[in-house]
């Protein structure tokens, strides 16, 4: 039987990870979100935001449901931490842990993608790299997808944890 005090630091650490899924996520809409750069090159005005790639928006879309699961499971972790709730819910936990991993790191891949390809073009297809002239721009790009990839770290972490958690002898207890 696992002790009180392990319980509560399993409990801990499943708390600060979400809370840090949903700050990640939080600060990383946030900063996708005011990525706008203006500039005029030989007289050509350009402009780029994160709404003219469906990548960036999906990003966005994905990090706000990740943030709103993370907030949702909070109360799902509350739920498991009492000593009496049934120790087959965390394949639940473990469940939906793994399915918000995956939608996060799905939204950073296909963000990541245009980043190569805005940053360092591709010139077989002759897409020019814009990160030259557009770097307020790729800057916070780049920031938005460092904090995507930190809420996939957390969310890896309690996937992790969760497996572990099922698989202990003291679980089937």
């Amino acid at each position: 039987m696992s002790s009180p005090a392990s319980r509560r630091g399993f409990f801990m650490a499943q708390l600060t990870l979400r809370v840090l899924a949903i700050g990640f996520t939080l600060s990383a809409i946030a900063t996708m979100v005011t990525s706008a750069q203006s500039i005029s090159i030989f007289g050509i005005d350009m402009q780029a935001r994160y709404t003219y790639s469906s990548a960036f928006r999906f990003k966005v879309g994905a990090d706000a449901v990740v943030c709103a699961c993370s907030f949702m499971s909070l109360i799902l972790v509350s739920a498991l931490n009492h000593p009496k709730s049934n120790t087959g819910n965390y394949f639940y936990a473990l469940l939906h842990d793994m399915v918000t991993m995956v939608l996060a790191i799905s939204g950073c891949a296909a963000a990541t993608a245009v980043g190569y390809v805005g940053r360092f073009g591709q010139s077989q297809t002759g897409w020019m790299a814009i990160c030259d002239h557009m770097g307020k721009f790729c800057g916070k790009v780049m920031l938005s997808l460092l904090f995507s990839y930190l809420a996939f770290f957390s969310l890896f972490t309690l996937t992790i944890m969760a497996a572990y958690k099922l698989k202990s002898p003291a679980a089937m207890e």
